[in-house]
């Protein structure tokens, strides 16, 4: 079998040497009849009738099948071999993702199971494997016409309509192995950058086989290949707290703070030992930045920042939620700059890690969303808390994430403005991710129908230069205004001076392929579209009382032809003019 395609590291800020790529191709099977469990094909015995590209859903082109049927539980299944440089070692299984529910086995034992679509997950499955061949068998179960489920853009109806596209069941990222110690490991590093005193935190959490009289951890910092700091902490506890000082740091020295203008990492090494044994090393990095809000205005690292951010959906022609290669991630995020924006606003995705790294490597901002599900229930508020806890946890080191999206647009909650259980779920939703994560925003309800949140989010696809220019000439007209014809906040949490931006506008539909589809306005030729795209921005950029925008959006995707690129990424008109526009010229 080939571990193509996608043989890219699926864990970029968290690397290990010794690690298998188990993309390519897997047996698969629909299970309409529901007939795998009694059946036992978990033992791995039965041979499964077709085959499937993994990590690609077998919606997508790329899968080899393309089928947009609805087949809610489907079977993989392929051999595994474990290579000799794993031996004596643990054996650690990863799965990206897998969209919804998810049980694994290996040689017919249960090693795993995992709810949640978008959130990663990993077993050891060491005392599982045999000599030789093993039975690899991974089943999910998906519901597809489930309105409560969080589901992000994928459609509950055979074909993708309105803003909402082709679904996802099944493996749709990164399955992988890797070999750590038998005797102790490095499960995460949590790192926390504070640029007020000079200093990172990092939280060691620590996988031991048993306990150990002396265990360690080195950590080696360096900036651009030079040291700036070296140190072996004591680990009494499987947790472990430590703030490193960073003496080089500052904002013009060899050191300096990480923004979108000048992305600058640090790179850091741990080392842990055992009894002075080194047992596991990882690489990683990090960087030095700040997000905050004085005096109402949004700052990066202290200083007032103006956001010039595109809506991205995240998906691709052939591959659907599933980006086709490395080199396509990167790709988006430099044409993402290219055309002048400094942020990306991630639509109702967990994004790939892949692009995360892309963009603290590249420097670009992300505001991180969830896939929100559509209708309210209690299983679905369990479902959802339990995810975006997961989200914010394996995320929460980039520094391109400035700020947290619980919920978009009340989908999830859609009777907020009049429903108190509604109201509650959207402020438990932001005082859990405050309590995640405090040195980051957190936007209630981006859209309309805000509770308490950090920014006042607004979506506004207004498409006349006057009417935009008027609305935000004034925080007291921007705040009550309604748009959508939404209330901007739930009665009862009035606006409380925070910083305003316009997150979703535009969506001018512009036909430059053989696509056909809808956006919020329209263009027939080049000209029409930039004095369009002009008419837009420029009451933003003017306003004075606007922080930031989101332009809607970065690509057409399947029925919207309102992307500033096509669906196959061309930019509709040069980039260097959309870059002008959003630079004022």
């Amino acid at each position: 079998m080939t571990n193509q395609p996608r043989a890219d590291y699926p864990r970029p800020q968290f690397v290990r040497d010794s690690w298998m790529n188990l993309n390519g191709e897997w047996e698969f099977e629909f299970d309409d009849d529901r007939v795998g469990n009694r059946e036992k094909w978990h033992l791995g015995n039965k041979a499964l009738s077709k085959t499937i590209q993994v990590p690609f859903a077998f919606q997508s082109k790329l899968s080899g099948i393309g089928s947009n049927e609805f087949h809610d539980v489907v079977w993989y299944r392929r051999d595994l071999v474990i290579p000799d440089s794993f031996a004596n070692k643990r054996i650690l299984l990863h799965f990206g993702a897998v969209d919804y529910d998810a049980s694994v086995w290996v040689n017919g034992n249960l090693v795993a199971t995992h709810e949640g679509g978008h959130t990663p997950f990993h077993a050891d499955i060491t005392d599982a494997l045999q000599e030789g061949t093993n039975k690899l068998v991974v089943k999910a179960v998906d519901y597809s016409k489930d309105v409560t489920l969080p589901r992000g853009k994928q459609y509950w109806l055979s074909d993708s309509a309105s803003i909402f596209y082709t679904r996802t069941t099944g493996i749709w990222q990164t399955v992988w192995m890797e070999a750590v110690s038998a005797y102790a490991y490095l499960d995460k590093v949590r790192i926390t950058p504070d640029i007020d005193n000079k200093q990172v935190e990092l939280q060691f959490f620590i996988e031991s086989a048993q306990a150990h009289e002396k265990q360690q951890v080195k950590v080696e910092i360096s900036f651009k290949g030079k040291l700036v700091s070296e140190d072996t902490y004591l680990l009494k506890d499987s947790v472990g707290t430590r703030t490193v000082r960073l003496n080089d740091f500052n904002d013009h020295g060899l050191g300096g703070w990480w923004t979108p203008e000048r992305p600058n990492l640090y790179d850091v090494t741990y080392t842990l030992l055992v009894n002075e044994q080194a047992v596991d090393q990882v690489t990683s990095y990090f960087g030095m930045r700040k997000v905050s809000i004085e005096n109402g205005k949004l700052c990066l690292n202290n200083r007032p920042y103006f956001l010039k951010m595109v809506l991205d959906q995240g998906y691709f022609p052939d591959g659907n939620l599933t980006p086709p290669s490395d080199e396509a991630i990167k790709q988006d995020v430099e044409l993402t700059k290219a055309m002048g924006f400094n942020g990306a606003r991630k639509h109702q995705k967990l994004e790939d890690p892949r692009y995360l790294y892309w963009c603290d490597q590249l420097g670009l901002v992300v505001w991180s969303e969830a896939a929100n599900a559509y209708e309210y229930t209690e299983k679905y508020v369990e479902r959802f808390t339990k995810e975006w806890q997961a989200s914010v946890d394996r995320d929460y080191n980039h520094p391109s994430i400035i700020a947290w999206v619980p919920l978009n647009e009340s989908w999830g909650v859609p009777n907020i403005q009049i429903d108190k259980r509604q109201q509650q779920h959207a402020l438990a939703m932001y005082h859990l991710t405050k309590s995640l994560d405090p040195m980051r925003p957190v936007i209630s309800n981006d859209g309309w129908e805000l509770v308490k949140t950090d920014l006042f989010a607004i979506h506004d696809y207004e498409w006349r230069e006057e009417v935009l220019t008027e609305r935000y000439s004034s925080e007291e007209k921007a705040v009550h205004a309604m748009p959508a014809n939404r209330r901007l906040f739930v009665e009862g949490f009035p606006y409380e001076n925070q910083p305003i931006l316009v997150t979703e506008f535009g969506g001018i539909a512009y036909k430059k392929s053989e696509w056909e589809g809808w956006g919020y306005s329209g263009a027939e030729n080049d000209e029409e579209y930039e004095q369009k795209l002009r008419a837009v921005i420029r009451p933003l950029l003017n306003s004075g009382v606007v922080q930031g925008y989101c332009y809607t959006q970065l690509t057409d995707v399947e029925q919207e032809i309102n992307g500033l690129l096509t669906y196959d990424r061309q930019p509709k008109i040069p980039v260097e003019l959309i870059k002008a526009i959003n630079d004022r010229k």
